[in-house]
């Protein structure tokens, strides 16, 4: 979708009027967030992104491992739709990148997901990849690519640029592949948590064991700095397992609920 420069310029003016011109509610935690993209126009820029991402990748389309990840990708979204309405307009899709050194997995608004191979070695369970998987798609639906784009926009004034990749300078194509969570920035300390919170809850409504959270994060604070790409985009907070541990009563009532009806 084209954004003319006229346009942009109105977003702009909107956001220096004041947050409540562009203030959506994320789905889950109930927070104002400021977010001057439409969804449409963030689907857009995800589905773009996944094509840039998978340009030039080494895709596994069977097997067992792009089995078990289908397998429990499709479950997470069918959680996802469950709770959240603003998935239920996503074109879920995920791909296995074969990738063994690259410990990571991302997920994009309108819900295009990657899952790099490397990572089924430290979430080499079902309930572990869900978690991950979970986290990930928090993320998507709770629309924290759009808000950082918008933070982007407002901090550096991408005030002539489309939002069609194809039709920007590098600098822009930089800010907002960051925006959408590619390129290596890490989303902000709130932005983790609540994708924490909210993923956590997909997880458990999805059927999968919410305690393997405390397992994967043990896992990844254990590992030498630098091993893992997945800790190079996603803080490291001291806090990170006591918080899910508070929220583990809630998250298995949750998954027990689930497996009851399963």
């Amino acid at each position: 979708m084209r954004c003319s420069p006229a346009r942009t310029v109105a977003l702009l003016i909107a956001a220096a009027l004041g947050p409540a011109l562009g203030c959506t509610t994320v789905s889950g935690s109930g927070r104002s967030q400021l977010n001057m993209l439409s969804a449409a126009e963030e689907r857009s820029l995800g589905e773009q992104a996944y094509a840039e991402e998978l340009s030039g990748a080494k895709v596994i389309t069977s097997g067992p491992d792009y089995d078990r990840v289908q397998r429990v990708s499709r479950r997470i979204f069918e959680s996802a739709n469950r709770n959240h309405a603003i998935a239920r307009s996503f074109s879920w899709q995920v791909t296995l990148i074969d990738d063994p050194k690259m410990v990571n997995a991302w997920a994009l608004p309108g819900g295009k997901c990657a899952v790099y191979s490397g990572l089924l070695r430290v979430a080499d369970t079902d309930d572990l990849l869900a978690v991950v998987m979970g986290h990930e798609c928090a993320h998507a639906t709770s629309r924290h690519s759009g808000e950082r784009i918008t933070q982007q926009v407002l901090g550096e004034t991408l005030a002539n640029t489309a939002f069609v990749l194809a039709d920007m300078p590098p600098a822009g194509q930089q800010a907002v592949m960051a925006g959408l969570g590619l390129g290596g920035l890490a989303f902000s300390r709130s932005h983790e948590s609540e994708a924490d919170e909210i993923g956590l809850m997909i997880s458990a409504d999805a059927g999968y064991d919410p305690r393997a959270a405390i397992t994967l994060w043990q896992r990844m604070d254990s590992a030498s700095p630098g091993s893992i790409e997945f800790l190079s985009t996603h803080p490291k907070e001291s806090t990170r397992i006591t918080r899910l541990q508070r929220m583990m009563p809630t998250a298995m009532q949750v998954y027990e609920n689930r497996t009851r009806q399963q």
